[in-house]
């Protein structure tokens, strides 16, 4: 494989933007995305990644694939609804483009508390209310309206609240959909490669140095020697198979100390999540944190007494201090970055963002303009 030079002090605004040839560090989701719309656009697309092209340690390998915007209202930034709200939009119709619709599934989320934890999802539902009012997605359900959507759930919980836009995504299959894409669009990719060093227009390995008309730095937390304040927050899930459940929606479950999730797979298989710690210990799952998913788990649905656990993963989303995603560029490097909690929520979104900029006035999109800045 052989990257193409470019002429080191051509500006990006004179080049011909559909012989552009770009250099993509980082083949997390962010970067598959972005490679992948950048070559449907026209462009040469070279891709560096430390892990193998099927499998890995980026975080979009231990990610639920959650698209849920309207959950990070109560948290979040409005930023990150809006920018979610556009994924939304998108994520259909490249899943038709990329011909996966067996991994997209769009059948809603449902938020549900506990008695002690009942103020918790007034709360949340307040939140709704205030900032989302009369949104036809949201409904909030009594008892027997909840029977109908999820029979098993309505036996230990007497209301939820019904998030009826929000998605997920199979996680790997779509990484490896997206790696397909690619190789077979002509993509170079340098899998298991270290990227020692990136700067306008050039990428430096452990093989060599290649250039490039642009550099794209989509490396997360392997960023961080180049982007200041940004870090690691420690995530662990937990894989289950559970004979005895049967749901068909996401679950969000009320906890005092974190964002508790159910994500729902093929054949009984569930995906709980996740912790969220001030660390970027990498290690395996805490004790701690192991009996806290699991008690949750239970307290779901008492069917999970019997189910079998498969596997634990732990990993560490990349955060800039306001823990909002941002797009900084200069002539030549464009860096994205802090998607944090939000990675398949935000790609797309961001992704648009990235290509709109490279074409200049020959493709619009929706103005997200706060999260760029110039470096």
């Amino acid at each position: 494989m052989s990257s193409t030079a470019s002429t080191p002090d051509r500006p990006i605004e004179s080049i011909d933007h559909a012989s552009m040839n770009i250099g993509i560090v980082g083949a997390g989701i962010m970067g598959r995305l972005l490679g992948w719309q950048l070559q449907t656009s026209g462009y040469q697309v070279t891709l560096f990644d430390k892990d193998p092209i099927d499998c890995g340690t980026a975080a979009a390998y231990t990610a639920a694939g959650m698209l849920a915007p309207y959950s990070e209202l109560e948290s979040a930034e409005d930023v990150v609804y809006q920018l979610g709200q556009r994924s939304l939009v998108l994520w259909p119709q490249w899943i038709e483009q990329l011909e996966a619709q067996h991994y997209f599934h769009q059948a809603g989320s449902l938020v549900v508390a506990h008695p002690q934890d009942t103020a918790d999802l007034e709360h949340f539902n307040q939140t709704l209310k205030h900032k989302l009012p009369d949104h036809q997605d949201i409904a909030y359900l009594n008892q027997q309206q909840l029977r109908e959507l999820e029979p098993e759930l309505a036996s230990h919980f007497q209301s939820a609240t019904s998030l009826q836009g929000e998605s997920w995504v199979y996680t790997k299959e779509i990484m490896a959909t997206l790696a397909h894409r690619l190789m077979s669009a002509g993509a170079n990719w340098y899998a298991e490669t270290t990227v020692s060093h990136v700067e306008p227009g050039s990428i430096t390995t452990d093989c060599g140095s290649y250039q490039f008309d642009c550099v794209i730095d989509c490396r997360g937390l392997g960023a961080k020697p180049d982007i200041a304040k940004l870090r690691g927050v420690r995530g662990e899930v937990i894989h289950v198979q559970a004979p005895e459940v049967n749901l068909k929606r996401m679950v969000r479950l009320m906890h005092p100390r974190y964002r508790l999730y159910l994500v729902p797979r093929d054949n009984h298989h569930y995906i709980l999540g996740a912790t969220q710690i001030e660390s970027e210990d990498t290690s395996g799952i805490s004790v701690r944190s192991a009996l806290e998913l699991l008690s949750a788990l239970y307290a779901i649905h008492p069917g999970f007494a019997e189910a079998r656990v498969v596997e634990t993963l732990t990993n560490c989303r990349p955060a800039l201090l306001d823990n909002l995603p941002a797009i900084h560029k200069q002539d030549g490097l464009i860096q994205v970055n802090g998607l944090y909690r939000h990675g398949y929520l935000l790609a797309p979104a961001l992704a648009e963002q990235v290509v709109a900029t490279l074409e200049g006035s020959g493709k619009t999109a929706p103005d997200f303009s706060e999260i760029f800045h110039t470096l």
